[in-house]
């Protein structure tokens, strides 16, 4: 309407103000947020509820395959297999009040952005998602909008309502060059933050600098006030990451610290979407500097200066880490393993400095900074360090506490291990972490489909995710006696194989443990099964749980639950 596009929700404009991640809701409808988003279905149901409980909405996210896992948007039975998830998906919560807008794939164009099959898939389900549901939009989000993505949107998917864009060092220029490319959809910017590490330059020694949580306050800050606010094609946006996750650090695009404090974006948000500054303020890193060289010998001593400030003068605490920097970025957002830290090397500290004592082992470090006002805001920032020459780092997965839990609930299902190391025929693999068909405890379990009816195909639990050996990670499971398991099949009879540590001596970071359970023959009833561990070196187990089907000349279904180490 006069050259502006809106969003009506009930008849009524509805600009979107939200962020994805799985933090506090009832905290981020506290600082004026509307709405979160997801990246796929599992759990949704539960996510709606919640979102309707604050008076929020939901942007619900229809995972779509990727080429790097697998996924060939040429093989006609895969394609049709993910298009009829969608359909169960929508027909099952398109009436929730919580509802905004159907999601339909994040970056699945990655590495295929001018293949037309991709955007064909995308909209068949598109389409589809507006005979079943006419109530609501349709988006798929891209990475960026370079190459041809936008042009491409427009001309093979007339069904897709709303263009979502994931943007992060050149969020600012999107509504310049989204024009530019053509754009003539509404959009939303579906993930913003600091620059990615993909963006920013590295120092000498491989590393990438990291912005304090004050410097990206200022990012954030940007970003909305020149693309997402008083846009004509703007409907709003989703902030990454609305909680924290270990993604080149364990900070880089974290809005809260682990124990649920804000940083200064949320500041900075919670001003943009309200209008109102936050009653109490996160702490302010001024400056955080390092007194001599950033290279140094195995166990030379450096110190480091902080200056602070607090707009209501509360007391700060500060915490100072030293943690392993592995300087490995991937840029697709999985799952990555928490690098060792150091506690024996800070000397002596206290708000203002820090003595460090650094390790023998050569190679990268940062030293963290945590700040905290005890009134729930905080501050963080890093210095990156490196030690020249010293014996090979020692990597020492953490310790477990038992019983360890691989798979519980959906939300749960990648707090440990990921899922992401695809077997065989991977296009054929559907997970559904989030089934709610007959779980054997609590809301849910994991459905496995096998769409093939030839070749063979499974699934490993990695940690770091998609990692076959060439990273550390892993964890002690020392004491454990057995990996338990409880499996049904849709049918009975269904033959599955089961394992554990799959990598071998072979490989830079192995498994220091394996063992499997082959050919088990399922029943449509709950059965319980059992790996034994006793007397298994279980110090490092990087690939916690698998399973393998070869297909008889049908596809397969079976469903898991509960599966955890004793």
């Amino acid at each position: 309407k006069g050259g502006a596009w809106r969003l009506l929700r009930e008849g009524q404009p509805y600009f979107v103000k939200g962020a994805g991640g799985d933090g506090s809701k009832q905290l981020l409808h506290e600082c004026g947020g509307n709405s979160f988003r997801t990246w796929g279905v599992d759990g949704l149901g539960k996510l709606l509820d919640e979102a309707q409980k604050y008076d929020m909405t939901v942007s619900a996210g229809i995972w779509l395959g990727h080429k790097e896992h697998g996924f060939d948007y040429h093989n006609a039975a895969a394609v049709a297999a993910q298009k009829e998830s969608a359909r169960q998906a929508i027909e099952k919560h398109k009436a929730h009040a919580a509802l905004l807008v159907w999601s339909i794939g994040n970056e699945m164009e990655t590495a295929q952005a001018d293949d037309p099959a991709v955007w064909e898939a995308v909209e068949a389900i598109a389409k589809l998602a507006k005979e079943l549901d006419p109530n609501h939009p349709t988006m798929t989000v891209i990475a960026e909008i370079g190459g041809r993505n936008v042009e491409n949107i427009n001309k093979f998917c007339p069904s897709i309502d709303i263009i979502g864009i994931n943007t992060y060092g050149g969020g600012p220029s999107i509504a310049e060059r989204y024009l530019k490319a053509g754009g003539i959809k509404p959009y939303l910017i579906t993930e913003y933050g600091p620059a990615g590490t993909w963006e920013v330059d590295k120092n000498a020694w491989g590393t990438v600098p990291e912005l304090t949580s004050t410097e990206k306050a200022a990012r954030y800050r940007e970003t909305y006030e020149k693309t997402i606010a008083n846009q004509p094609l703007s409907l709003g946006s989703y902030a990454f990451t609305w909680g924290n996750k270990q993604e080149a650090t364990s900070t880089w695009f974290g809005l809260l610290l682990p124990d649920g404090s804000k940083l200064g974006a949320v500041d900075a948000l919670t001003e943009l979407w309200s209008g109102h500054p936050p009653k109490n303020h996160a702490p302010e890193i001024k400056s955080l500097k390092l007194m001599g060289s950033d290279k140094v010998g195995p166990g030379a001593t450096l110190r480091a200066s902080l200056d602070l400030a607090d707009a209501e003068n509360n007391p700060l605490k500060v915490e100072w880490i030293l943690q392993a920097d592995p300087a490995t970025y991937a840029t697709g957002g999985g799952a990555e393993s928490v690098p060792p830290v150091y506690p024996e090397a800070i000397v002596s500290s206290d708000s203002k400095s820090v003595e460090v004592k650094m390790p023998a082992f050569g190679g990268g470090y940062r030293l963290f900074a945590f700040v905290h006002d005890g009134q729930g805001g905080a501050a963080v920032g890093n210095i990156p360090l490196f030690v020249e020459g010293g014996g090979k780092m020692v990597v020492t997965a953490p310790k477990a506490t038992l019983p360890f839990a691989i798979y519980e609930e959906a939300e749960d299902s990648t707090k440990h291990y990921v899922p992401s190391g695809y077997m065989g025929n991977a296009a054929a693999i559907k997970l559904e972490a989030g089934c709610t068909d007959n779980p054997h405890a609590g809301t849910t379990c994991l459905k496995v489909d096998y769409t093939a009816a030839d070749n063979w195909g499974g699934v490993v639990w990695q940690s770091p995710a998609n990692d076959w050996g060439d990273q550390p990670g892993g964890y002690d499971l020392t004491g454990a006696k057995k990996l338990t398991f409880w499996a049904r099949g849709a049918k009975g009879g269904e033959v599955v194989s089961f394992s554990l540590g799959l990598l071998g001596k072979d490989k830079k970071y192995p498994d220091s443990a394996s063992n499997q359970l082959e050919k088990v023959r399922l029943s449509d009833e709950w059965s319980q099964f059992s790996i034994q561990l006793k007397g298994q070196d279980l110090s490092c187990i990087k690939t916690a749980f698998a399973w393998t089907i070869g297909s008889n000349g049908a596809p397969i279904t079976f469903y898991l639950d509960d599966i955890r180490y004793e």
